[in-house]
């Protein structure tokens, strides 16, 4: 779900809702008639009623007798000293789907609620940073005791600004949390809470748990965009009966490329056989072979892999369109694995066991299968890079969390609760 999409509906019913005399604080208006808690309900019925008309959400409008909100509560919005982070990195947060996208941290906001010292250290997404129009937004993901009782147990998000920290404080509403997309069905990529982030009190305010049926996200009824002339041509590029290059990370151009987010491909668009040809050709390239291959890795930023099925008589090769993982065990296998696009590296990546796959082939057929054990592993490698995550990314998520062995006999692992 898009961190930004709670916010700009507040921002649109700030826009479309009148009232006499407004005074804005972060994303409620306030007139002098309206007492606090009214202010938030009609805040939720407001952007409830326009979220529900948005064809681009999970949800419509006979779903909203499954909609539930804590009562308004003024003791869960605090004033929070905010400490400004320096000079940070981007990292990758774990999504619900598996994959990651990536954030930078831009501070901690410490706080109290009923006595108790809290903190919780807001995100910038480091997609988002790039457009001006969204280059204050601040992401602000928590989890708190009622998690899988009251509240949705991936835990809830609050969007804030830049513009909201004033003289080193920022104003936190719990009572505007809300649910993730991922509350309401499956198909699509949540970020995960940080364990920083995981509140040991109760937060009983904001939205609680969807109580209806979860939904399935479908496959756009539009095709794909068609391929860019740029990509075109470079599937055209040199001897096109040759194999295309595999780019490295190594170089920052292409180095962009392997972390851009890749779209999906049309089946029908008469250039996907050439570029599948030479994707296979690069794969099997005697001088550095692979076991799998995905379109960045040639440049491409389009959502196709080639995958060696060692699950299956004869270890075919297999080109798949526009794969998603829609399942993942809890259990997992540790493996060495290194990359074409990364030379002269390994590691020992945790990857799951086990996969749920959806994907169309190259006639445009729709299929869904289980995968398991080490071509479980390769589709996992695969489809990461076209998330623009690669392995060494994996290591360093791996290396902030913590796993139990299951047994000394075999490497499979599951990972620790928050």
């Amino acid at each position: 779900m898009s961190t930004i999409h709670f916010a700009m509906q507040c921002r649109y019913l700030q826009r479309k809702v009148s009232w006499a005399v407004v005074l804005v604080v972060g994303c409620i208006s306030l007139s002098k008639a309206q007492t606090y808690g009214d202010s938030i309900l009609t805040l939720r019925k407001n952007r409830v009623a326009a979220f529900l008309k948005d064809p681009s959400t999970p949800l419509n409008e006979g779903d909203a007798q499954h909609l539930h909100h804590y009562k308004p509560d003024a003791a869960y919005r605090v004033r929070a000293a905010v400490e400004l982070l320096h000079s940070e990195q981007p990292f990758r947060m774990p999504t619900s789907d598996g994959t990651s996208k990536a954030y930078v941290r831009y501070g901690k906001a410490r706080f109290e609620i009923n006595g108790e010292p809290l903190e919780l250290t807001m995100y910038r997404s480091a997609d988002l940073f790039v457009s001006p129009a969204y280059r204050n937004q601040l992401f602000l993901p928590f989890t708190d005791a009622t998690n899988g009782d009251g509240t949705y147990g991936g835990g809830r998000y609050l969007d804030l600004s830049v513009s909201d920290i004033d003289g080193g404080y920022i104003i936190i509403d719990f009572n505007l949390a809300y649910n993730p997309y991922c509350a309401y069905s499956s198909g699509y990529r949540c970020p995960v809470p940080p364990k920083a982030n995981n509140l040991p009190v109760p937060i009983p305010a904001g939205e609680k748990k969807y109580t209806g049926p979860m939904k399935q996200r479908p496959r756009p009824d539009s095709p794909p965009n068609p391929l860019t002339e740029a990509e075109r041509n470079l599937i055209l590029s040199g001897d096109t009966a040759q194999l295309l290059r595999v780019i490295q990370d190594t170089v920052p151009d292409e180095g962009r490329i392997l972390k851009a987010l890749s779209d999906d491909i049309d089946p029908q668009d008469g250039l996907v056989p050439l570029l599948a040809k030479r994707m296979y050709q690069a794969v099997r390239d005697s001088t550095h072979p692979g076991v799998g291959i995905a379109a960045p890795q040639v440049g491409i930023n389009r959502n196709l892999i080639w995958v060696q099925r060692f699950d299956k008589a004869g270890e075919p090769f297999e080109l798949y369109l526009n794969p998603k993982i829609t399942w993942r065990s809890k259990l997992l296998r540790k493996g060495l694995e290194g990359c074409l696009s990364i030379p002269d590296t390994m590691g020992q990546v945790l990857r799951n066991y086990a996969i749920r796959l959806t994907y169309q082939d190259i006639d445009g057929a729709e299929h869904e299968e289980m995968v398991e054990g080490f071509t479980a592993v390769i589709f996992q490698h695969e489809t990461d890079h076209l998330y623009g995550i690669l392995f060494t990314d994996r290591l360093a998520e791996q290396a902030a969390a913590t796993y139990h062995r299951v047994n000394e006999e075999v490497e499979l692992y599951v990972e620790q609760a928050h």
